[in-house]
């Protein structure tokens, strides 16, 4: 599939929530670099520099057809195969998926490293909150 809606976006709470070749998402975060904020002269320490604590928020769906609830998209329908029966279960999820959470950032060793925790939303149900570390940049 062309878009996988929650596998870096939506800070993977999600994983893989949403397939299909369109999507739309609404990223935002808020970074504070505390040790900056409230240091007086240049930080020697390159994880002081760089670290920031986070907030975040995101929102979006991936869908085949022409909007998101559109019957066409595979999350709608669920198929059970039992020889010689085939049985098509109508879904009616919500296509719109979102999570939000708070983290840190910061460099260690020359390597980027976020640790975040958050909640996913689905169905318009808070699910279990989620602990990811990474490495790497953001975008």
């Amino acid at each position: 599939e062309a878009s996988h809606i929650g596998s870096n976006s939506l800070e993977t709470v999600i994983l893989i929530g949403r397939n299909g070749n369109s999507f739309a998402v609404i990223n935002s975060e808020f970074r504070w670099p505390i040790f900056k904020y409230f240091s007086n002269r240049p930080l020697k320490s390159e994880f002081a520099t760089n670290f920031q604590i986070v907030g975040f928020g995101d929102v979006g769906s991936a869908w085949t057809g022409w909007n998101p609830y559109s019957e066409s998209n595979q999350f709608n329908t669920f198929v059970i195969e039992r020889a010689p029966i085939t049985i098509f279960l109508d879904n009616k999820k919500d296509p719109i998926i979102a999570s939000y959470g708070f983290g840190f950032r910061a460099k260690i060793w020359g390597y980027f490293v976020r640790l975040d925790y958050a909640w996913g939303i689905e169905d318009r149900r808070i699910q279990n909150p989620v602990t990811h570390l990474s490495l790497g940049l953001d975008f």
